[in-house]
C-alpha cells in the first residue's frame, strides 16, 4: 500500500496565480517559479498552495532557495540532492524542536526520536537533538498537519529549512512509518530531492525528470526502491535507511 508523503491542496485554477495574497508575494511566486524551471525543474512538478511554492509535492522552496539553485557551481557530481546543502563547517548540531501539539501524537513524537537516531548512528559531520536543548547551530521546528503527509523544503544560506510539517493522520500508521515520513522531511531540509524523482514510481505519478538541481550522488544507482526518499512510503516500511540511502548520506556529510 503506498501512501503520498505530502497532501497539498491547490486552491487556484491557475500556477501563477496569488490566491488572494498581495501583489509583492505574487511577483516573489513568480520569480521562484522562474528560478525553479531555469535550475530544471519541470514545471509540471511546481505548484503554489497557500501562498508558497512546492516542488515534488512536499518541498516548499523560499526565494533565496530558489536563487541559490541557480548559484551552482561547476562540476558538481554529487541518490539525488538540489544544489543546496547545509554548511556544515558552521552547523554541526542541529535541533529539532517538536510543538507541545505535536508532543501530544504520541506516535508523531516516537517517531521524531527514531528519524533522530537514524541519522546520529551515521557519524556524519553534523550531529541531530531533540529541543528544547542549548548549543544549537540551527534550529528546524516540527510541527502538525492535517492528513498522513508530511512537507517541508531545502537549505538557504548554509542552514537547514526551518520546518516540517507531519500529519496527524499518522497515528492510524506503524511507528516505523512515523519514523519513515520524519526523517524523509528531514532528508528534504539537509537537500535531498526524491530518489524516484524521474518518474515517481512509487507514486505512480511523474515528477519529471532534469539534469540540474537533481544531482546523482556518486555510488547511488538511478533508481532504489527501499530507499527512504522515495515519493511514497509503504505502509509495510521499516523507517530504516537504505544501503544507498547511507552512501548518499556519507557521501554529502
Amino acid at each position: 500500500m503506498f501512501k503520498r508523503t505530502a497532501v497539498l491542496v491547490v486552491s487556484c485554477g491557475a500556477l501563477l496565480t496569488a490566491c488572494g495574497t498581495d501583489a509583492d508575494a505574487q511577483l516573489e511566486n513568480e520569480e521562484i517559479i522562474s528560478n525553479l524551471i531555469e535550475a530544471g525543474y519541470p514545471a509540471d512538478t511546481i505548484m503554489v498552495a497557500e501562498g508558497a511554492v512546492y516542488v515534488g509535492r512536499d518541498a516548499h522552496v523560499s526565494l533565496e532557495a530558489s536563487r541559490e539553485l541557480l548559484q551552482r557551481g561547476e562540476g558538481s557530481a554529487e541518490q539525488y540532492r538540489t544544489n543546496n546543502l547545509v554548511d556544515t563547517s558552521v552547523v554541526k548540531k542541529i535541533c529539532i524542536n517538536p510543538t507541545s501539539t505535536f508532543n501530544s501524537y504520541i506516535r508523531l513524537s516516537q517517531g521524531l526520536d527514531l528519524a533522530i537516531q537514524n541519522y546520529n548512528v551515521l557519524g556524519l559531520s553534523f550531529t541531530m537533538a531533540r529541543g528544547p536543548t542549548t548549543g544549537c547551530d540551527a534550529n528546524i521546528t516540527a510541527q502538525v498537519t492535517s492528513g498522513a503527509g508530511g512537507s517541508s523544503g531545502f537549505p538557504s544560506g548554509g542552514r537547514p529549512y526551518g520546518v516540517i510539517n507531519i500529519g496527524t493522520g499518522l497515528m492510524s500508521y506503524s511507528l516505523d512509518v512515523n519514523e519513515h515520513l520524519i526523517t524523509h522531511e528531514l532528508g528534504h531540509t539537509l537537500g535531498f530531492r526524491h530518489t524516484d524523482f524521474f518518474n515517481a514510481a512509487s507514486c505512480g505519478g511523474n515528477e519529471g525528470s532534469s539534469g540540474v538541481g537533481a544531482i546523482l550522488i556518486p555510488g547511488t544507482p538511478t533508481s532504489d526502491p527501499s530507499s527512504l526518499m522515495n515519493s511514497c512510503f509503504r505502509s509495510t516500511s521499516t523507517g530504516e535507511f537504505s544501503q544507498y540511502d547511507i552512501v548518499a548520506l556519507n557521501y554529502l556529510y
